[in-house]
């Protein structure tokens, strides 16, 4: 891969996909079934599950497709797909998942779980740093390989 067009790729996403994309999922309050028990009927899971998907099909990523598989009783399962290349040599697999841990409030002044703030920069939101951005980073390396 060349680094340069990485970089400007990576560039070109960030601010307008990247960061937008995370500060809509933290607006989600798709709590972990073990604090939320109406994860099953608040389609809160639902709502993530699609705005991350717009996200990813933002990025027109060549060959992708995506499968939700759902365990009764459980959060669903879904699955991104994307169909090798010829010069494709080996395969990987990303973990991610969207539901969030609990808030443990009170936040600092100004900030809140499901109200994105970027401050001095950094973002701040429930599911920014350890949940929601790992579908927005895997499919960003995947789209930034395909280039």
């Amino acid at each position: 891969m060349d680094k340069t067009k990485t970089l400007e790729t990576v560039d070109k996403y960030w601010e307008p996909w990247y960061v937008t994309g995370i500060c809509d999922f933290i607006k989600i309050p798709n709590l972990t079934p073990m604090c939320d028990p109406n994860y099953t009927t608040n389609g809160l899971f639902e709502q993530a599950i699609e705005l991350v998907d717009s996200y990813i099909q933002k990025l027109e990523i060549v060959g992708i497709e995506r499968k939700i598989f759902r365990p009764e009783g459980m959060l669903p399962l879904i699955v991104y797909v994307v169909k090798p290349s010829e010069e494709q040599t080996r395969n990987i697999m990303m973990y991610g998942h969207i539901d969030k841990q609990p808030y443990e409030e009170p936040w600092e002044e100004g900030l809140g779980p499901t109200t994105p703030v970027v401050k001095d920069g950094k973002l701040y939101g429930r599911g920014g740093a350890d949940d929601g951005y790992a579908a927005f980073s895997a499919m960003l390396a995947v789209k930034t390989a395909q280039l």
